[in-house]
């Protein structure tokens, strides 16, 4: 029987949220058989997290890197082994309801000009994930999401362009670019475009992969008929009370940002304002 779907789950130290992630995942409706194959790839967690998938989900294919590799190369070592005909991938602090998986699986084989969907990604507060809902961070949608104009205006396509504030969520809709927490992406779209930019240690990978999806000529997709929870900010930037963590962890984001703004942007606007956006980016990962 043909794989319809791979689901890609890479971990790090997160073996209480992938447990319950795997178990969602593994009673999703509508597939049957061999249908939809699990793949978790271990970035070399210490938490005991690939002996948790080894003992309790042993239908689950897993793979043991030797070190962390981070976000694109540890996803790309799943997504070489991947046997579906759509890849997603998904986050271990994720929860997705039991028709997720086949109702986007099925608005993607009823468009085959969609290279990237997603679901509703909801916060557990309720509100909706902004990363799961983004325009492209040029110079402008950047420089009013920094400056606090985009929270002022978020409505407005002139300051809201960062995360597209102003299209009715309720309906779907393209967006520029969705989050790796949640995506799902035809195999033949990854064959023509190529793996996740391993330059991405973490953050801004699925900024560059949707943007050269979009280059080939394909929609990102935004389907919010059925909904995913995304029990983000348990660490990082934002929430973590290790200081050295989030620092770490911000000038990781920035770097990434600055990396993308190298690889897309840098040849497309004058070096004033390259040095001007190099210097903002030092800036912020000092504060």
């Amino acid at each position: 029987m043909k794989i319809k779907l791979s689901v890609i789950i890479l971990n790090y130290n997160t073996s209480g949220l992938l447990k319950t992630c795997l178990s969602a995942v593994l009673e999703s409706n509508g597939f049957e058989g061999r249908d939809m194959e699990v793949i978790v790839v271990d970035n070399n967690s210490s938490d005991g997290s690939a002996e948790m998938v080894r003992k309790e989900f042993p239908e689950v294919k897993l793979i043991r890197n030797k070190k962390n590799l981070g976000f694109s190369a540890g996803n790309n070592v799943g997504i070489r082994k991947a046997k579906g005909g759509y890849v997603l991938l998904l986050n271990s602090d994720t929860l997705v309801e039991p028709d997720v998986l086949i109702t986007v699986l099925k608005v993607m084989e009823n468009d085959r000009s969609i290279g990237a969907a997603t679901c509703l990604l909801q916060t557990s507060d309720g509100k909706i994930d902004p990363a799961s809902h983004r325009g492209f961070p040029t110079p402008w949608n950047a420089l009013s999401y920094f400056l606090g104009l985009e929270k002022l205006f978020p409505k407005t396509r002139l300051f809201g362009g960062y995360h597209q504030g102003w299209k009715n969520l309720k309906v779907p809709h393209e967006v520029d670019c969705i989050s790796a927490a949640f995506m799902m992406v035809p195999a033949e779209v990854i064959n023509q475009i190529g793996l996740l930019d391993e330059r991405f240690f973490m953050y801004g990978e699925d900024i560059d992969w949707c943007l050269r999806i979009k280059e080939a000529g394909f929609k990102i997709f935004f389907y919010p008929g059925v909904k995913t929870l995304h029990l983000k900010k348990q660490s990082g930037r934002e929430q973590s009370r290790d200081g050295d963590l989030r620092r770490q962890t911000q000038k990781l984001f920035m770097d990434s940002m600055w990396q993308f703004y190298k690889k897309h942007y840098f040849g497309r606007y004058p070096l004033i304002l390259n040095w001007l956006v190099k210097l903002g980016v030092e800036i912020r990962k000092a504060i």
